[in-house]
């Protein structure tokens, strides 16, 4: 059998007017507990998921926005604007040398921050450096450089 034991109330001595010791107990009021609001990050995860979006592009937006933080020093988004997105935008293409379809994929996980978590408004980004997309590859194009087709893109019948 396992005996419980319980630590006796918390007591200060105390002297009285005609100088005996006395004992009062101690009293700690506390506030009524509030909940904590949610960690930002999981606030994404709770509306991306209330949204039914699939869990791979949840942990994409959630790292897209946690690498955004990080790149401007730990700030919180809300103290952040459309300055600060485009600079990490642009730092994607310009020094991060990313394809067009990964800055995109950034961009979207900060506007769903933006719009859908924090529900603030930014104006649009035109000063944004985009990544260049592809033009494609020259040799599978059907027309060389000279103008001329290339005998390997002519697919023979049969």
């Amino acid at each position: 059998m396992i005996s419980v034991r319980r630590k006796p109330p918390l007591s200060y001595a105390v002297l009285s007017e005609d100088g005996q010791r006395g004992s009062v107990l101690a009293v700690h009021e506390t506030s009524p507990v509030q909940p904590r609001q949610p960690r930002l990050l999981d606030r994404v995860r709770s509306a991306l998921r209330t949204r039914h979006y699939s869990r791979r592009t949840e942990e994409a937006y959630v790292a897209w926005i946690r690498r955004y933080i990080f790149f401007h020093g730990k700030r919180h988004p809300g103290e952040m604007g459309a300055p600060e997105l485009t600079g990490f935008l642009s730092s994607l293409a310009v020094d991060g040398r990313v394809a067009a379809s990964t800055q995109n994929q950034a961009l979207s996980a900060l506007l769903f921050l933006y719009r859908e978590v924090l529900e603030l408004d930014i104006p649009w980004l035109d000063s944004v450096v985009r990544a260049k997309r592809p033009s494609g590859c020259q040799s599978c194009s059907p027309v060389t450089r000279s103008g001329r087709w290339s005998d390997h893109s002519r697919a023979s019948p049969g």
